[in-house]
């Protein structure tokens, strides 16, 4: 919930803009816009015209159960979930165009587009007189003199050969790095080249690879308390992603050894191991841990994921967030450090606006059938199916029986049973792990000291969190000096 903080009156310097000022009235143009698009899908009721908006919301809910028969059922339902996943849609758009509203339609959405932009532009104004050179976020780090002995660890698979591709080792080594090749016929392991640099003098760690090596050898760096390099090397790079790396040309990331900035970031920690971006547990999990998976991950998906999901009526898993009780989970997601938006389903394009925050995020996914489906693609995240929380600490505990399941004598451990003696799929950032319940996620704040380049084309301000009682209050700041809200006890 919103806490208020204290109003700083608008102030007017010469030749400066007055903060407070303008984002009262980018508030108050949103609001306006806000408004205009009511009146406009009101205008528009006439002649049956709110049967017309209503199958709006009725088409996304039968898309999503079309997607649902999809994802969970084979043979004719598949087939039937995919004609009405495709169907509902343009169904909708049909009986808008015969009703005439499609220009009501677009004028309302243009104006609902207009009044989010204006929203997230007052809440992205500091209020506070110097606020902008305080933040917290990842946008800024401090300057710290060239390490002279870094070491760096890159597998030439991984990316699909960005190591040779982009000439890695050839400018770590024209910038005074000693670069250890990984070799891809044989398992190596990461933890002890890395604990092995440090005793030979390495003042600087650094991975070119995907993010579970990167997770490996930054937990050596974290022991040490030595500066950690991202190179972003790897097939996603979610974890340089964040940091603001550009993950089209990761030669860049390699700037920081000559012209570097230091960030102090959270390092997470899953039954002893490390992460840096995400923990999956349930029917994502499950799919990682296929040997197919990796080189065809849809067609595997679409294959395996009746046999998981059993129509609502497969495995589930019970787990807790800080006392908090998750029960008959489908699947759990924990991140280091939560996201900005909370969609399981976006995680690729998904960003976390800080690293720093000491918290982990949760989102938990249960669908019992095609209703849940639908409530989940109408209400988002105020579905009962839907679980978005922050935790310092999650404990996995083990399988739960699914609706369907027999919770007679030999049945797995349901709601009430701590999981004990059980083992359970987990995907430690991207990477097919087996690991014995109960499993336990928690975070070192500020453990890693991450050194990235001063110049990060990614590193931009993420979105403000959408809050309209905000965006009221700084429209109206005299109604909210009036009526003061009350303080969340969280």
């Amino acid at each position: 919930m919103w806490t208020p903080d204290v109003e700083v009156e608008s102030v007017a310097v010469s030749g400066s803009v007055d903060p407070v000022g303008e984002a009262r009235r980018f508030a108050r143009c949103a609001l306006a816009a806000a408004g205009a698009a009511v009146v406009f899908l009101l205008a528009g009721v006439g002649a049956g015209g709110i049967v017309i908006l209503f199958s709006g919301l009725v088409g996304l809910a039968c898309s999503a159960v079309g997607i649902w028969w999809f994802l969970a059922h084979r043979g004719a339902r598949r087939v039937l979930g995919a004609l009405v996943a495709v169907g509902a849609p343009l169904a909708v758009l049909c009986l808008y165009i015969v009703g005439g509203l499609w220009l009501t339609a677009l004028v309302a959405l243009g104006l609902w587009g207009g009044a989010l932009l204006c929203a997230r532009a007052a809440l992205r104004i500091p209020r506070t007189p110097g606020a902008e050179n305080t933040r917290t976020d990842l946008a800024r780090g401090v300057r710290r003199p060239r390490p002279r002995r870094p070491v760096l660890i890159m597998n030439p698979k991984s990316g699909g050969g960005k190591v040779a591709r982009f000439g890695l080792v050839e400018r770590a080594e024209r910038f005074g790095a000693r670069v250890i090749l990984l070799d891809p016929s044989a398992d190596t392991d990461v933890t002890a080249l890395a604990r092995q640099a440090v005793a030979d003098g390495a003042d600087l760690l650094g991975v070119a690879g995907g993010d579970g090596t990167q997770a490996l050898v930054a937990a050596v760096a974290a022991d040490h308390d030595l500066p950690f390099l991202v190179v972003s090397a790897g097939t996603r790079n979610h974890f340089a992603l964040d940091l603001g790396l550009d993950r089209d040309d990761p030669a860049t990331c390699l700037d920081a050894l000559v012209d570097g900035e230091e960030l102090r970031v959270d390092l997470g920690s899953v039954s002893g191991r490390p992460f840096v971006n995400t923990v999956s547990f349930g029917v994502y999990a499950e799919v990682v841990q296929l040997p197919e998976y990796r080189d065809a991950k849809a067609g595997t998906a679409l294959t395996v994921l009746p046999d998981l999901l059993q129509g609502g009526e497969g495995d589930r898993l019970d787990a807790t967030a800080d006392g908090t009780r998750l029960s008959a989970q489908q699947a759990l997601l924990v991140s280091n450090n939560p996201y900005a938006t909370p969609d399981p389903f976006g995680a690729a394009t998904a960003r976390r606006p800080r690293l720093d925050g000491g918290t982990l995020g949760v989102i938990g996914i249960r669908v019992d059938g095609a209703a849940d489906a639908a409530e989940m693609a109408v209400r988002g995240t105020q579905a009962a199916g839907l679980s978005v929380l922050a935790a310092a600490r999650v404990e996995v505990l083990g399988r739960a029986p699914g609706p369907g399941s027999d919770s007679g004598p030999g049945s797995a451990p349901g709601p009430d049973s701590d999981g004990g003696g059980d083992s359970i799929a987990v995907a430690v950032d991207g990477e097919a792990l087996v690991l014995p319940t109960p499993v336990v996620c928690t975070l070192r704040p500020l453990a890693l000291r991450v050194l990235v380049p001063r110049h990060r084309p990614g590193a931009l301000d993420p979105p403000p969190r959408m809050d309209w009682l905000r965006v009221v209050q700084l429209a109206f700041p005299s109604l909210h000096h009036r009526h003061p809200a009350p303080r969340s006890g969280t």
